[in-house]
């Protein structure tokens, strides 16, 4: 696995885990984590803002699914992404990890990124813009 890559994988397993079954109120619970950094999911939130997301539109980039990545954290409608996507973006080693961190089956880690993914993206980019 590439280096920075626990960041990302972090951020993965928390919104495959957490923000799926939050997903109605993502917007408020990612705000209440990202306002707690002493909580261990805030410090994810607080690292995947500053290092995760930028390596997250990365792998979207070189994968050819950068245009979905820019919606999610544009200000305009965001574009869907199906499953099989999902997997060819994130790679098998990624994704293998994060079956392990997660304790969910492959089709249901794929399955909840893919619904979860975009909305959690665009609720940590409010400014339109990866944050620095």
């Amino acid at each position: 696995m590439a280096r920075g890559m626990p960041s990302l994988a972090a951020l993965l397993g928390l919104v495959a885990v957490a923000g799926y079954q939050n997903r109605e109120k993502i917007g408020e619970y990612i705000k209440g984590l990202s306002n707690d950094p002493n909580s261990t999911a805030g410090s994810i939130i607080e690292k995947a803002r500053k290092g995760g997301l930028g390596e997250l539109v990365d792998h979207f980039t070189k994968s050819g699914e950068g245009k979905a990545a820019e919606s999610w954290i544009g200000k305009g409608p965001n574009a869907p992404i199906s499953d099989s996507q999902m997997e060819k973006t994130l790679g098998p080693d990624l994704i293998d990890s994060l079956v392990k961190q997660t304790g969910l089956s492959r089709e249901e880690l794929l399955a909840r990124l893919s619904k979860t993914l975009p909305e959690t993206v665009d609720k940590l980019t409010p400014d339109g813009q990866v944050p620095a």
